[in-house]
């Protein structure tokens, strides 16, 4: 049998790192390949699988190995109360593009456009898997597959498509940008192939992303409060979305 150090060190450098059993279970679930998962305790990670997830409970007992909590604790940035990591192979954007491209579309993309802050990201694509989003895309220098993003996301990066792309290789579909200036979102329908455009939190839209919108939209606001948090202005447009046309749960 290898061993999971051993193999850990090997794959580390390419891999997405799945930090804490939440994020390992929801992995599993929607058809991670994860060659090597560690925990400082088995028992107590088993029995969370037995609780909250019997559907992965005999996956995770044929692949979880337990080694000590310091070799554990050096797999991670910071060690996770659940004591567990996995390494999973990050889907090729090749495959990640078909998803992004495949017609017609049942449901939206969300786009964020240059994000600075990588909880939010991962926030977002819980959001987005949650609702059965196509996919999230972000434009910029962020990685939207950082270990914090995917942290963040709690797994759920292979529930949903994620990838970063140009503004220019946006998937087609009419692009909707939230915009403080935009129309009520309230009187307008939001069509299952919509591109949600969300800008960064401290600069807003880009002058490409606003230049490609089609749409420019506003969320409901009470004066004198200047603005929502990105995750709860996404999970409010894509409520909107839902409402309207029903998310394919």
């Amino acid at each position: 049998m290898t061993d999971p150090v051993t193999t850990w060190h090997r794959l580390a450098g390419d891999a997405v790192l799945l930090d804490g059993f939440h994020a390992l279970k929801h992995a599993l679930r929607f058809g991670a390949e994860v060659p090597v998962a560690v925990t400082a305790d088995r028992a107590a990670a088993l029995a969370l699988a037995d609780e909250l997830a019997p559907d992965v409970r005999d996956v995770l007992a044929g692949l979880l190995s337990e080694v000590p909590h310091e070799t554990y604790a050096s797999c991670v940035p910071r060690p996770h109360p659940t004591a567990v990591a996995a390494l999973a192979v990050r889907p090729s954007r090749e495959s990640s593009l078909a998803r992004l491209a495949h017609t017609p579309r049942t449901a939206p993309v969300v786009v964020l456009d240059n994000p600075r802050n990588l909880g939010n990201a991962g926030a977002v694509i819980r959001l987005a898997a949650g609702f059965g989003a196509t996919g999230v895309v972000t434009t910029g220098t962020v990685d939207p597959w950082h270990a914090t993003v995917v942290r963040g996301g709690a797994g759920l990066h292979f529930a949903t498509a994620v990838e970063r792309l140009t503004v220019d290789e946006l998937p087609a579909g009419p692009v909707f940008a939230l915009d403080p200036e935009g129309d009520d979102i309230r009187g307008v329908e939001l069509p299952d192939d919509a591109v949600l455009a969300f800008g960064s939190e401290r600069t807003g839209l880009s002058p490409e992303l606003r230049a490609r919108a089609d749409h420019l939209l506003s969320l409901p606001m009470r004066p004198q409060v200047s603005s929502y948090n990105l995750a709860t202005s996404v999970a409010m447009t894509l409520y909107h979305w839902s409402a309207g046309s029903g998310a394919p749960l």
